[in-house]
């Protein structure tokens, strides 16, 4: 009587498993697939912002509402004219799906991605002695959007991003910004401290936000400086603290002891565009 021996068996399975030949398969090359926050990031929507990136020529197709008429959808059309952008006449559920479900105002309009500047670039491109806005981690894309609305108001020459863990120019701020984000040039860094060390190289006085600092009206804002702004919850890190040659602060006296991001970098930008222009207004 032969006995079976499971060892055998169970090389013999072994071999026949490591000598079969695969299948051969086609190979699919697939796009990987895009959130919708992603494909949002290729229009902008409403009316401001619309004209603006059509203005600066960053349009590639017009999408209105399906008869809609008035001056602005007949400027909107004229202007499409002359940059050769293609309009497209679409129902309210489709602009609904493209913004999602944002104020659209009946157009959104598709645009080439847009382009940061590296932090050298910025500083080639901007006067002697400017002011840069630092924005530490902001999460909140109409803060953005209102900061960029403010720093074009008040003569800001700059705004400074993290990649990482932070808001980019997205369609809610674009439109918060009502096109200011076509006017104030943006530099998107990798790591924040290192872009401040890299100017104080070049000369820059660097100021934080605080609860704890000078208060802001005795704020020596000329010359060439840059002002952090820091998280909406945690306010600056540690680290860019650090960097910081002063410490400002907003004096309050109500319960609740901290300002919205957006609200506080409008006070800091005004009493520096102040400062800044006193002398010639």
């Amino acid at each position: 009587m032969v006995r079976n021996n499971p060892r055998k068996n169970q090389r013999d399975s072994f071999d026949k498993k490591r000598n079969t030949k695969p299948r051969k398969t086609q190979n699919v090359s697939r796009e990987p697939e895009r959130t919708p926050e992603e494909l949002a990031e290729n229009f902008v929507f409403g009316h401001h912002a619309v004209v603006e990136a059509l203005k600066q020529g960053r349009g590639n197709k017009l999408f209105l509402l399906e008869d809609a008429h008035g001056e602005n959808i007949d400027a909107l059309k004229e202007l499409s004219r002359e940059q050769a952008v293609p309009v497209k006449w679409v129902p309210k559920q489709k602009l609904d799906t493209m913004s999602q479900n944002g104020v659209h105002q009946g157009m959104i309009l598709a645009i080439t991605p847009y382009e940061y500047l590296s932090l050298d670039e910025l500083i080639e491109r901007t006067p002697e002695q400017p002011f840069y806005l630092i924005l530490d981690s902001l999460e909140d894309p109409h803060n953005f959007g209102s900061i960029l609305r403010t720093a074009d108001a008040s003569g800001v020459d700059g705004i400074i991003i993290p990649k990482h863990r932070a808001v980019g120019i997205t369609p809610v701020v674009v439109k918060t910004s009502t096109g200011a984000v076509e006017h104030v040039p943006i530099a998107r860094v990798t790591n924040l401290s290192q872009a401040v060390k890299h100017l104080k190289e070049k000369g820059f006085w660097i100021f934080g936000t605080d609860m704890k600092g000078t208060n802001y009206r005795s704020w020596n804002a000329k010359g060439a400086i840059a002002l952090i702004v820091g998280n909406e919850g945690r306010g600056m890190s540690e680290g860019l603290k650090k960097e910081t040659d002063e410490l400002l602060t907003i004096p309050m006296t109500g319960h609740v002891q901290s300002l919205n991001a957006g609200v506080a970098a409008g006070l800091l930008m005004y009493e520096a565009y102040y400062q800044r222009r006193v002398d010639t207004v």
